[in-house]
């Protein structure tokens, strides 16, 4: 449920915007940076992972969808659910280049990007020293 909650804290608001206004960038960033500095967590939250697919499901589907198969792809080979984050955050502003999306959407990417590898930087400097976790799979 919290999963979905997340996705549709960037969904929701940029759908929206979308059909209401020109330009929806302004409130898909507001909805991703209000969700990883929530006020009502005293401007802490989460790392946007989810919240950032959202807006992009919203703003430009290819590229979220792109990125939602890059991190599958590398959660699968690696079992590290934060070097799949990183990895598809990373895709998703060369997502929006290389499906010809508009300039907003992909300066809207951009950000979303480099807050999302930034808030990963801890799990990043585990990584470089061999001692991040990895999930378990379950059969």
């Amino acid at each position: 449920m919290t999963l979905t909650g997340d996705i549709a804290k960037g969904f929701v608001p940029t759908a929206i915007a979308r059909v209401l206004l020109a330009d929806a960038r302004l409130i898909a960033l507001a909805a991703f940076f209000g969700h990883i500095f929530s006020v009502f967590l005293r401007f802490s939250g989460g790392k946007g992972v989810a919240t950032g697919f959202g807006v992009f499901l919203a703003l430009a589907p290819g590229a979220a969808l792109l990125a939602a198969v890059v991190f599958a792809a590398v959660a699968v080979a690696t079992r590290y659910v934060s070097l799949a984050s990183v990895l598809a955050a990373v895709s998703l502003p060369v997502a929006t280049v290389a499906l010809g999306t508009t300039p907003s959407a992909r300066i809207a990417a951009l950000i979303i990007c480099a807050a999302i590898v930034f808030r990963h930087r801890d799990n990043l400097s585990r990584l470089r020293r061999g001692i991040e976790p990895r999930f378990q799979q379950k059969l």
